[in-house]
This record gives structure tokens, sequence and C-alpha cells, in this order.
């Protein structure tokens, strides 16, 4: 984070941790926007998917799936792979969950949803 310093990480951080506190938080803000919590939830759910296959799955427009993939490439969550297909008319561009991705969802996810069911069984 632009002006802080290496004492105030360190206790918002585990002593080594691999990466500066700017990107978790650019993470947490990447998955802030319903379009882009949609995608990584279908590429942890569903597995590796092509731009088609996440258009037709969410119900977006090509141009809105492109912008909001560029978000999650661009902060780590997501990534773009390459491969051949069966048959070798060339390479096959699909986008899959990174293992950040798949934590930050998972256990993100997870633990809103133990509490919401801690609030429920205390205040229900």
């Amino acid at each position: 984070m632009a002006g802080t310093s290496d004492d105030e990480e360190r206790g918002l951080l585990p002593e080594h941790s691999i990466l500066p506190l700017e990107a978790y938080l650019e993470m947490q803000r990447a998955i802030g926007n319903e379009h882009r919590v949609r995608i990584l939830n279908a590429l942890v759910e569903e597995g590796d998917m092509s731009a088609t296959e996440l258009r037709e799955e969410l119900g977006v427009r090509g141009n809105t799936l492109r912008y909001h993939l560029d978000e999650l490439i661009d902060v780590g969550l997501v990534e773009n792979r390459n491969r051949k297909t069966p048959s070798n008319r060339g390479l096959y561009s699909y986008y899959r969950a990174s293992a950040m991705g798949e934590a930050i969802l998972e256990h993100g996810r997870r633990e809103l949803l133990r509490r919401e069911w801690e609030s429920l069984e205390t205040y229900g």
C-alpha cells in the first residue's frame, strides 16, 4: 500500500507473507463485484471453462465478461491458459481459478456462511 511502512504491514500480515498487503486488498476489491464473484464461483464449481462457456453459464455479454475476467487475472485470482484442441486445429483458450482464487472464495464464503448460521442459531 502506498505510504505503508513494513512495520505497519507486519501487524496485518504473517511474518513471511508471500504477497504485500496491497495485493490482498486488490483481491478483496476484485471479488467485491457481483460479476467477478460469479465468474470465480463458476470456475471453482465447474472447473476450467472457455470464454464462450462462461458467457453461456452466466448469461453475460462478451465485453462485460472480458472486462471482469481481465480484472480477476490482473489480481491473480484467475488464470488464462491455452492448450491444443484434440483435433490439433490450434490452441484452445480457457480460464481457471488460481489456487488463491479458490482459497479466497472458498474460505471467505465458508466463513461468512458459518457466521450467518451462528447468528441465526443465537438470535433467530
